[in-house]
C-alpha cells in the first residue's frame, strides 16, 4: 500500500492530505484545528500517523529557478532586507526533516521527502481530481518557486509545463496590491473586492491598462513603476499563526494614477466601487487573453484551473462565455492549501503506470463526529444550553429531521447545520453551514448583523438541487464547490432576493444526493414546501475559521442569535422569539 502525505507548509492556508494508492481519502486545513484564519506554519494537526507514511510530498521546491533568481538579483539589485528575507524563507523550507522531527516528537518517519514545484502541484491538484484524461492545465496565483503562473497540456496522467510567468510579474500580486490600495489589508481579502465590484462602473480600466499588460504569447507583465515587491520587503509572518502583512505593496505612482488610497476604516464611496469593478474587469481582460491563446495553441475543450486566482468565481463562471473552452473544473481548495493535494498526487503518479485517475466530485474529506460524541457534548453543556433558553431533542427519523429543519428555514429562522465530514477548502458545502430562506429580502441583513458581522456588500450563496439549475440560472453546469458565479434568470430573481447579487448573479453550489444525501434531502423537502429548490448557504462561523468540531458549532450557536442548531440527529432550539429574528408575514410563511 502506498500512503502519501501531502503538505502545504510555511505559507498561508497550511494544510495536509492523505493519498492512498492514488486516491484522496482525507484533507484538512490547519486553521480548522488551530482556530486562526489562514494559519501558516507546519500542519502538525492536519496529518496522518508518520509511521504509516511512505512519502511526504511538499508543494514547494527551493531548487527550482536558481539561475533565474541569480539573474534577477544581479539585474534588479533589490534591498538587503529583501534578500535576507528570501534566504531565510528558503532555508526554512529546505529544513523540512528537522521540522518534522520537532513537530512530532517520539514519532518516526522512515519514508522519503519529495518536493514538487509549487505550480506543478497546483496543476496536479486540478488535473488529477478532474473528470478528464485530457485537458489544458493552468495555474495562476501570487508567487511560488519564482513564478506566478504556469500552464501546459495534461494527458494520460502526465502534465507538461510549457509556459510560465516568472517573478516579478504576477496577476495575483496585481489583485492583492489593488486590494490593499482599496483599504482591505488582511491576507486573503481579495474576495471582498470581487464582492464589491458589481456595485461600481468600470471607469478606471484605461488607467489600469498601464498597470498590467498582456503579451502576444498570452502571458502578462506588470508595470513595476506601480509596485514595491521587487525592491522592498512586504513582510508576512509565516511562523505558526495567522499571516500578517506589513508594508505597502504599491508605490506613490499608483496614487498619482488613481487618486488617494482608501484607509481600512474609511467609508466606501462610488469611486471605491468603481475601482473595484475596474480591478475585476482588468483581471478578466488579462485572464481571458491567456485562456484564448492557450485554447488556440492546444485545441482542447477542457480546462482545469488552480492557484489562488482559481477562487475568482466571477471569472470562472464566464470561461465558457469569454473563451472557446467548453468545460472548466476548479477543485474545492484551488489555492495554496490545495497544493498539498497536488504534491501528493504528483508524487504518486510519477511512480505509477496508471493512465486514468479518479474524478473527485465532493469535498467531504475532513473529520466527522458520531451522534454519541454529540450526545456527550450536549450532556456536558446542558446547564449552559438551558441558561440560553434552548431545548435539546434527538430526532431518530430522518424525514422528521428534514421536515422540522426545512419548516424552520421557511419560517424565516436561521439554522446551523452540522453533519458528516468537514469540507475541504474554504467553502461551506452543506456539512458546516448556516442556512436561511433565499426568498426573504431581509435575510442577508439578518445574517450580516446578527451572526456573520461582515461587510453588507458581500453576497450569500444558493445551494441548488442539481436538476433544477437550468430552470433558475442562465448556464447549466456542475458547480459542486461553489467556484463559479452564474447569472440568475431574470424572471426568477424576485423570488430569491437573499441570494441574488446586485448584478443579478449568484455564486451557486450544485447539490447531489449521491455525494451528500442529508443536505440534498433537506433541500428537497424545502422545495416541496416552498417551490424553491435551494437554500441560502453560508459558512458556519463568526469571523473565525469554519467550525470543525461539534463543540465549536455549539459555542458559535450560543454566542450568536441563530434559532436552531442541527448537530447530526440532535436539535438544539431557542424558544420562539428568543433570538429576535423578525418573522415573515403570515402569507409568506410555510
Amino acid at each position: 500500500m502506498s500512503i502519501v502525505l501531502g503538505v502545504n507548509a510555511y505559507h498561508g492556508d497550511s494544510a495536509a492530505c492523505v493519498v492512498v494508492n492514488g486516491k484522496l481519502v482525507a484533507a484538512a486545513e490547519e486553521e480548522r484545528f488551530r482556530r486562526l484564519k489562514h494559519w501558516a506554519g507546519f500542519p502538525s494537526e492536519a496529518r496522518a500517523r508518520l509511521s504509516d507514511v511512505s512519502v511526504m510530498a511538499l508543494n514547494s521546491d527551493p531548487r527550482v529557478g536558481r539561475r533565474e533568481r541569480i539573474a534577477y538579483l544581479l539585474k534588479r539589485r533589490p534591498s538587503l532586507a529583501y534578500v535576507v528575507r528570501q534566504v531565510r524563507t528558503r532555508l526554512k523550507r529546505q529544513s523540512l526533516q528537522s521540522v518534522v522531527n520537532e513537530a512530532f516528537p517520539g514519532e518516526t518517519f522512515r519514508g522519503t521527502i519529495q518536493r514538487v514545484e509549487h505550480h506543478v502541484a497546483h496543476l496536479a491538484s486540478a488535473y488529477y481530481l478532474s473528470p478528464w484524461d485530457e485537458a489544458v492545465a493552468v495555474s495562476v496565483d501570487g508567487f511560488g518557486d519564482f513564478a506566478s503562473a504556469a500552464w501546459g497540456p495534461a494527458r494520460r496522467n502526465r502534465i507538461e509545463v510549457e509556459g510560465r510567468v516568472p517573478f516579478p510579474h504576477s496577476l495575483g500580486i496585481f489583485y492583492e496590491t489593488m486590494t490593499q490600495y482599496l483599504g482591505f489589508p488582511n491576507y486573503g481579502d481579495e474576495y471582498k473586492v470581487m464582492g464589491l465590484a458589481p456595485y461600481g462602473k468600470p471607469r478606471f480600466v484605461d488607467q489600469l491598462a498601464d498597470v498590467v499588460r498582456t503579451l502576444p504569447n498570452g502571458a502578462f507583465e506588470l508595470n513595476l513603476d506601480y509596485f514595491r515587491h521587487t525592491t522592498q520587503p512586504v513582510t508576512f509572518a509565516w511562523n505558526g499563526g495567522e499571516p500578517t502583512k506589513s508594508g505597502l505593496m504599491y508605490t506613490p505612482a499608483l496614487e498619482a494614477l488613481l487618486g488617494p488610497a482608501r484607509g481600512p476604516k474609511e467609508p466606501l464611496d462610488d469611486r471605491h466601487r468603481d475601482l473595484a469593478r475596474s480591478i475585476q474587469a482588468t483581471y478578466e481582460r488579462v485572464f481571458f487573453h491567456l485562456l484564448n491563446k492557450l485554447h488556440g495553441q492546444y485545441r482542447m475543450d477542457h480546462l482545469v484551473l488552480a492557484g489562488g486566482c482559481g477562487f475568482n468565481s466571477v471569472a470562472n463562471g464566464k470561461v465558457t462565455i469569454q473563451s472557446p473552452f467548453k468545460h472548466v473544473y476548479v477543485q474545492s481548495a484551488a489555492g495554496d492549501a490545495g497544493g498539498a493535494v497536488g504534491a501528493a498526487l504528483q508524487a504518486h503518479y510519477l511512480q505509477s503506470t496508471e493512465t486514468t485517475h479518479e474524478h473527485v466530485r465532493h469535498a467531504y474529506l475532513g473529520p466527522s463526529f458520531s451522534n454519541e460524541e454529540i450526545a456527550a457534548l450536549l450532556d456536558r453543556e446542558a446547564d449552559k444550553i438551558a441558561d440560553a433558553g434552548c431545548t435539546v431533542q434527538r430526532v431518530d427519523q430522518l424525514p422528521s429531521l428534514y421536515e422540522r429543519t426545512a419548516r424552520a428555514i421557511a419560517a424565516g429562522r436561521v439554522v446551523g447545520w452540522f453533519q458528516g465530514r468537514m469540507e475541504w477548502g474554504p467553502r461551506a458545502l452543506g456539512n458546516r453551514s448556516i442556512l436561511g430562506d433565499p426568498r426573504r429580502p431581509d435575510m442577508k441583513d439578518i445574517l450580516n448583523l446578527k451572526i456573520k458581522r461582515r461587510e453588507s456588500f458581500r453576497p450569500f450563496a444558493p445551494s441548488v438541487l442539481r436538476e433544477h439549475v437550468k430552470d433558475w440560472f442562465e448556464l447549466d453546469d456542475d458547480v459542486p464547490f461553489m467556484m463559479k458565479v452564474f447569472q440568475i434568470r431574470e424572471a426568477k430573481r424576485p423570488q430569491i432576493p437573499a441570494v441574488t447579487h446586485v448584478d443579478g448573479s449568484g455564486r451557486l453550489q450544485t447539490v447531489y444526493r449521491d455525494t451528500n444525501e442529508r443536505y440534498y434531502d433537506l433541500i428537497k423537502v424545502f422545495h416541496q414546501m416552498t417551490g424553491v429548490p435551494m437554500v441560502l448557504n453560508t459558512s458556519f462561523n463568526e469571523n473565525e475559521p469554519v467550525v470543525c468540531k461539534p463543540s465549536e458549532a455549539l459555542d458559535c450557536f450560543l454566542r450568536t442569535k441563530m434559532d436552531l442548531l442541527v448537530l447530526g440527529d440532535w436539535l438544539v432550539e431557542r424558544a420562539d422569539g428568543a433570538s429576535d429574528t423578525p418573522r415573515p408575514p403570515k402569507e409568506t410563511a410555510s
